[in-house]
């Protein structure tokens, strides 16, 4: 008795995420079918046009136009950018270099620091050696 074996698939939201596309900016046929593990393996090492294009120009994602911007996704929120963007209307944001995307930006550097002051931290206790535990006194009656 053999087992056949069943290709994983995937819905094309998730393959969108995965290749950091606007699902709604990919192809019908992309949108409409399922994607298994090895296509999608296959599109991300060998990528249509449409793939190459789509991460060039854009649309872009919430996810890649807040790291295109240098920021985190509720900042990209909080100053009032909820749609999709193309790489123009990025740069054109960076350009004129809006308040929010200053004082979002000091945010995310603000966020980078204690990350890193923590991860410092972390390392130093985990360098040092561990105390001897003090032997417990019991209670005299």
């Amino acid at each position: 008795m053999t087992s056949h074996k069943t290709a994983q698939t995937m819905k094309p939201a998730t393959a969108a995420k995965k290749l950091g596309v606007y699902l709604e900016a990919t192809p019908a046929e992309f949108q409409e079918g399922v994607v298994t593990r090895d296509e999608l393996n296959a599109l991300q090492t060998d990528p249509p046009q449409w793939l190459r294009d789509l991460r060039r120009t854009g649309p872009h994602p919430r996810p890649v136009v807040a790291t295109k911007l240098g920021i985190s996704i509720s900042g990209l929120a909080r100053g009032g950018v909820t749609e999709a963007l193309t790489s123009d209307e990025i740069e054109a944001i960076k350009a004129e270099d809006p308040e929010w995307l200053r004082r979002e930006r000091e945010t995310q550097a603000d966020v980078r620091r204690e990350t890193a002051r923590l991860k410092d931290r972390d390392a130093e206790r985990a360098a040092k050696p561990e105390r001897a535990a003090k032997p417990s006194r019991g209670r005299r009656s």
